[in-house]
């Protein structure tokens, strides 16, 4: 990851396709927040997002659901995929109760959100996972880095995220979903707490306050593939491999903004 000596992830934002990301972004933001039927019924929106960005989310992680089959189902508990989509809803709900905190407890949020996802606790639970505990992370393969160095790197991630940053919204939301992905700190649920810490990031920085651009929806459209390849270029460390992983992030904002302005249109229609 580049550095600067004062604002790290500000550095970022001059990395290839940054820069066209960041405005692509703010474009697809700003359509659907200009949305008429967002000025009366902006609730309704946000509630649908979280929908259908848990269902996004829990697609990733192995549970593609249908979006109809996400809202009628009120048991979530009698398999692992049931169990995917219930944490991802859960997550979603709780995301923007996260906000105050975020900015100055990160660590606290990221425990909170492991705790919401797993539902029934254990003592691996809401806390870093400890030597000889086993990741169960049915998307990112590969060894997971050593619990030392997720204890360290989290403590970085924490010191920037409380310190601030001049960085566009976009580059700080994806640099907390890729490292909590390359981390894997916790036993299970990895990759939902990542996508949640990306949607508090965005929700949290005034980019999308109300919660109406879903990454996760974004995330899950541009398929399974696109995702781990944007993610392995995150994980190579070089300007061109951040710089896609970036935009990746961007594209998935983009298509989960597009998703609410199309329900907009649906409500306005009397379709929806």
């Amino acid at each position: 990851m580049s550095t600067h000596a004062s604002d790290p992830l500000a550095a970022l934002g001059s990395l290839p396709g940054v820069a066209d990301a960041v405005d692509s972004v703010r474009k697809a933001v700003d359509r659907v927040y200009g949305h008429r039927v967002m000025r009366r019924r902006s609730n309704e929106i946000s509630s649908e997002a979280a929908l259908r960005g848990a269902r996004g989310s829990a697609a990733l992680s192995g549970a593609d659901w249908a979006l109809e089959e996400v809202r009628r189902r009120t048991d979530f508990s009698a398999d692992p995929e049931a169990r995917t989509v219930g944490a991802a809803l859960r997550l979603g709900a709780e995301a923007g109760q996260l906000l105050s905190i975020w900015r100055q407890s990160p660590l606290r949020v990221l425990a909170r959100l492991h705790l919401v996802a797993a539902g029934d606790p254990d003592d691996s639970v809401g806390r870093p996972r400890l030597d000889g505990e086993r990741v169960d992370e049915p998307l990112i393969g590969g060894p997971a880095p050593t619990p030392a160095e997720v204890a360290g790197r989290l403590d970085g991630l924490a010191e920037l995220i409380v310190a601030g940053s001049g960085a566009p919204a976009l580059v700080t939301a994806a640099v907390v979903h890729g490292e909590l992905l390359a981390l894997r700190p916790f036993t299970s649920y990895n990759g939902l707490v990542a996508r949640a810490a990306e949607r508090i990031a965005l929700v949290g920085s005034g980019l999308d306050p109300k919660a109406v651009c879903p990454a996760e929806v974004g995330h899950a459209e541009q398929g399974r593939a696109a995702y781990l390849a944007a993610f392995e270029g995150y994980l190579s460390g070089t300007p061109e491999g951040v710089g896609g992983w970036i935009a990746h992030c961007g594209r998935s904002v983009e298509l989960g903004a597009r998703e609410s302005t199309a329900v907009c249109e649906a409500l306005q229609r009397g379709a929806a």
